[in-house]
C-alpha cells in the first residue's frame, strides 16, 4: 500500500509556484465549472481541500460568492492566506470527511485533484452529502484508474502511471460510492489543461516537486526522470505547450 503523502511535511514549499494556473487554463476550467454549476443561484462555495488557494479565488470571482476553502493542512493553509487571499474567500481546517459547515450551506462544491487523498471515502461523501443543498452540484476533477490519460509525467517516470492505478479508483466506483452517499451522476466532461507553455517551463514546475506522486518514488528515479527531461527541454527549439485532457465528473445532490 501507497504511504499517505504529509503536506506539511514535504510538497508545500514549491506547490504554489509547480502548480500555479496558467490564464488559458484558468479560463478553461471556469468556463466548464460555470457550464455544470447548475441554474440555481450560487451563494456559497465549499472548495474541499483547497491547498495554497489557486482555485477559491477563481471560484469566487467567477461565481461572485462566498467561498469556503477546507484544507487539512497547516502549512498550504497558511500560504492560501498570504498568496490567495480573497475579501470573499475564508480557508478552515478541514477535509473532505470533517467539512465545517452547517448543513445544506453549500451551493456548490468543488474538488480538484483531491479525492486520492481522502482515506475513508465513504465517510466523506457522506459528509459532503450532509453540507451540499439538495440539487447543489459537486464537481469532482480527478483521475480515474480505468480512464488514464497520456500525460507527459509517464514518458519520463513512467512508474507513476502504475502508481495512478494504485492510487485512484475507477469511475464506476466513484459513481456508486457518491450513488449511495446521495448524489446522482449528472454528466463526465473533458476539460483541456495546459501545464506548460514549453517542455523548459515544464522541467523548471517539476524541479519544485510539487506533484505528489513523486513521493511514491524513488530518488533515483526522480532523479534520473529529471536528467531525460531536462535534456529534452534543452534541445527544444520550437516551444510547444504542454497540455492534457483531465476529467470533470459532475454529481448532483439528491433531494432527502
Amino acid at each position: 500500500m501507497l504511504k499517505r503523502v504529509d503536506y506539511d511535511r514535504t510538497l508545500h514549499p514549491g506547490y504554489a509556484r509547480g502548480r500555479a494556473l496558467l490564464p488559458v487554463s484558468r479560463a478553461a476550467w471556469l468556463r466548464a465549472f460555470r457550464i455544470h454549476a447548475g441554474d440555481d443561484r450560487i451563494e456559497m462555495i465549499l472548495d474541499v481541500g483547497s491547498g495554497t488557494g489557486r482555485f477559491s479565488p477563481v471560484l469566487a470571482d467567477g461565481f461572485d460568492a462566498d467561498v469556503v476553502g477546507v484544507e487539512p493542512s497547516l502549512r498550504m493553509r497558511e500560504i492560501a492566506r498570504t498568496e490567495s487571499a480573497h475579501p470573499a474567500v475564508t480557508y478552515a481546517e478541514g477535509s473532505a470527511a470533517d467539512v465545517p459547515l452547517p448543513d445544506g450551506a453549500a451551493d456548490l462544491s468543488l474538488m480538484f485533484l483531491v479525492w486520492h487523498h481522502v482515506p475513508d471515502r465513504a465517510a466523506a461523501a457522506a459528509e459532503l452529502a450532509r453540507a451540499l443543498a439538495p440539487g447543489a452540484r459537486l464537481l469532482m476533477a480527478t483521475t480515474f484508474a480505468d480512464r488514464l490519460k497520456d500525460l507527459l509525467l509517464y514518458r519520463y517516470f513512467p512508474r507513476t502511471r502504475q502508481i495512478d492505478v494504485e492510487l485512484f479508483p475507477t469511475l464506476a466506483e466513484t459513481v456508486e460510492l457518491f450513488d449511495a452517499a446521495g448524489f446522482e451522476h449528472t454528466a463526465l466532461t473533458e476539460v483541456r489543461h495546459r501545464s506548460a507553455e514549453s517542455l523548459a517551463e515544464y522541467a523548471a514546475r517539476q524541479r519544485l516537486r510539487a506533484l505528489s506522486v513523486y513521493e511514491h518514488l524513488t530518488e533515483a528515479e526522480y532523479e534520473d526522470g529529471m536528467a531525460a527531461l531536462e535534456a529534452d527541454a534543452a534541445a527544444e527549439t520550437e516551444p510547444r505547450p504542454v497540455e492534457a485532457d483531465c476529467d470533470l465528473l459532475v454529481l448532483t445532490r439528491r433531494p432527502d
